[in-house]
């Protein structure tokens, strides 16, 4: 069986990279991928046929690698952080099903809302959803449908592909309907370039969200409402019981928080 994998290389540093990863793309002989994402491991596994293209050319980039896997080639699709988050593994096992003769196996990579989580702290320690700003593929009628459900069920809502040139309101209109159920001092986060060279990060309240510069490569984070900043890290806490020196139990949990004293 001729084999082909789809690999999620994490946010893009080669040391955030899986071993997993890691090892499949050195035993690889042709990789192919978007050409940011190439760009970002080329370095590191010299030596291979790069097969790249450019933006929304999706369909024939997972076609070729289709095509050099039934040739006989071990071959590699490469996606930045997961995969099967926003990635190429659902299309590759959908255009697949032309190519009996290629199995496919999908690497797990570390996305964006994991990579972008660290730097900030915990944003996502408690049930999150994550949801992308991009309406290339998906109506922004319904993306808007998605922010107001995941607003009103109080969970923690990771941003992805928050703003482009064509699309440079999105976030602050996704703030709008965030704001219908948030609470203006509701703690956000942001971080841009998450494991590449310029990496930074910002916390700031809901309030002043809509007016951040972000851009494709910044990573969004919205507080629910127990979310709360600790020091330099934005913490949205699990709930367990915390104990203080008089002896009381306090549960975790912002404004909800309560306390009791141990018999």
């Amino acid at each position: 069986m001729n084999q082909l994998f789809v690999v999620g290389i994490g946010p893009g540093d080669y040391l955030k990279m899986t071993q997993e990863a890691v090892r499949i793309l050195e035993a690889c002989d042709t990789i192919v991928g978007y050409t940011v994402y190439v760009d970002l491991i080329r370095e590191y596994f010299p030596g291979r046929e790069y097969i790249v293209t450019g933006m929304r050319r999706e369909e024939e980039r997972c076609r070729m690698a289709l095509e050099s896997a039934a040739s006989g080639k071990r071959t590699a699709v490469v996606c930045s952080g997961d995969a099967g988050v926003y990635g190429m593994a659902g299309l590759l096992l959908e255009l697949g099903q032309a190519f009996p003769a290629v199995e496919i196996t999908v690497a797990a990579g570390v996305t964006a809302a994991l990579s972008g989580g660290a730097v900030l702290g915990a944003p996502l320690g408690h049930d999150f959803a994550v949801i992308s700003l991009s309406d290339l593929l998906t109506p922004w009628e319904q993306i808007a449908r998605r922010l107001q459900a995941a607003a009103q069920a109080d969970f923690c809502i990771c941003l992805y592909n928050p703003s482009s040139r064509k699309r440079q309101d999105y976030l602050k209109r996704a703030c709008e309907i965030l704001m219908q159920y948030r609470k203006p001092d509701t703690v956000c986060g942001y971080v841009r370039s998450i494991g590449r060279e310029g990496e930074s990060s910002t916390l700031l309240p809901l309030s002043g969200l809509a007016e951040a510069a972000v851009d494709m490569f910044t990573t969004v984070f919205i507080g629910n409402s127990q979310t709360e900043r600790i020091g330099g890290y934005m913490v949205t806490p699990r709930g367990y019981p915390l104990h203080d020196q008089g002896g009381e139990v306090v549960l975790s949990g912002g404004e909800d928080r309560c306390k009791w004293r141990k018999e």
